[in-house]
């Protein structure tokens, strides 16, 4: 009989151990939950976020060929008018010294005003040239 309830002693603590070792597994097992939510919450989150950053990446991309095809049409268009601008200068130039060339021999018909101004506008026009 002594031997049976130093047996049933035994397994009490025994069971007291396991009892006090499964108090302290689920409050672990509870914090490792409330972790997980945490993290859940977290990767939710992240998610959102990286949504929004790839849809903003989109928007900036097409906002990037809308621009960058506009530029290209001003590129194209400043340089036909500089191709213009330069024809038209060459054109004055021209014009410029027949005038000037036709000047000493109707030298009548030209005021001394006239001349000046002829000979005045000559820089201005060759400047525009490059």
């Amino acid at each position: 009989m002594a031997t049976s309830l130093i047996l049933e002693f035994v397994l009490s603590v025994l069971l007291v151990a396991t009892l006090a070792y499964c108090a302290l597994l689920e409050r672990k097992l509870s914090s490792l939950r409330k972790g997980q939510d945490g993290l859940k919450k977290t990767i939710t989150d992240l998610n959102i976020a990286i949504t929004a950053a790839d849809a903003s990446m989109k928007a900036l991309k097409s906002n990037n060929a809308d621009l960058t095809r506009q530029l290209e049409d001003r590129i194209v268009r400043g340089r036909s008018l500089a191709d213009e601008l330069s024809v038209l200068t060459a054109s004055g130039e021209r014009i410029a010294a027949r005038i000037e060339r036709a000047a000493p021999r109707n030298a009548t018909h030209l005021t001394p005003a006239m001349t000046n101004r002829l000979h005045n506008l000559r820089p201005q026009l060759a400047g525009n040239v490059r």
